[in-house]
């Protein structure tokens, strides 16, 4: 991602697409759903359009994309205002993912973010030989553990999301949240794009959460079934941000911008961060009012 200065104009975001990751079909998905959100009055960074309709461009060799250069800063989640206006909008955001589904664009569920991780790590030899048994075997555990959450929750409306929702992906401005890239946008249940905005103990996590549904519930109804599924996605993203980083260890900017990865000491404090989500996928749900 650069950002590109123009003469007598704005600057642009240029975002170029690794080879390998998304194909065209996947990518110009993602573009249309989110001129679909901005048409619905969702307030995100939306990638530009050429004369054509074009989003998705070529050169080089390389494919890109052009965004405006839009500044902001965090939400506050201390202030309960920023939580309801951020229900509001992810309310918003999910009442238009709802009246379609993707075609091209992955989904987010049991396999596809936790089996097909660690089976990646696995056959990749990631994992130090003197912990690949304590790994396999957790791991084995944690996944029946999320099947199980699945089982709780019952049957689940999938719908399209954001799908990596969290602080760094929101620009506050005095307007309220714009959203940025749309990049790992999937299919999943509604609640993936809200946990992240809860943090603390769980009566700080309840608080946050009774608050974000105050303002979702004005747009979109929400199923507190999935309720049960919090602790397993924060599970299955664990595996899935370690393999994600596995995949693209071959690519130099990555061992630049993670160094700690793929040392003794980050497999060793990966395993115990697992270990930490086999009490908490036993938990009765978060309580709502």
């Amino acid at each position: 991602v650069y950002q590109v200065g123009i003469d007598n104009g704005s600057a642009l975001i240029a975002k170029f697409y690794r080879p390998g990751r998304w194909d065209d079909e996947t990518i110009l998905e993602e573009h249309a759903f989110s001129l679909e959100l901005a048409a619905g009055e969702v307030s995100l960074i939306p990638p530009i359009q050429d004369p054509r309709d074009q989003t998705l461009f070529r050169h080089g060799g390389h494919r890109f994309a052009l965004f405006p250069s839009c500044g902001g800063r965090p939400p506050n989640l201390e202030d309960p205002e920023h939580q309801r206006q951020l229900g509001r909008f992810l309310g918003r955001l999910h009442a238009v993912g709802m009246t379609r589904r993707y075609a091209h664009r992955p989904v987010l569920d049991v396999d596809t973010f936790g089996v097909a991780s660690v089976q990646f790590l696995l056959d990749n030899d990631f994992i130090p030989t003197d912990l690949e048994p304590a790994y396999r075997s957790l791991t084995e555990d944690l996944l029946q553990q999320v099947r199980w959450c699945y089982e709780r929750a019952g049957p689940i409306e999938l719908i399209r999301l954001h799908g990596d929702c969290h602080t760094g992906n929101i620009l506050w401005t005095d307007d309220g949240p714009h959203l940025v890239d749309l990049d790992d946008s999937r299919t999943g249940p509604a609640i993936q794009d809200l946990w992240m905005f809860l943090s603390g103990d769980r009566q700080d996590q309840e608080s946050s959460l009774n608050t974000l549904l105050e303002g979702y519930s004005q747009f979109c109804e929400f199923s507190l079934r999935e309720l049960h599924l919090i602790e397993a996605l924060r599970t299955l993203r664990m595996m899935h941000h370690y393999a994600w980083l596995a995949r693209r260890w071959r690519d130099p900017a990555f061992p630049r911008a993670f160094p700690w990865f793929n040392s003794q000491r980050c497999w060793e404090q990966h395993i115990l961060d697992l270990r930490e989500q086999a009490p908490l996928m036993v938990e009765p749900p978060l309580a709502t009012i």
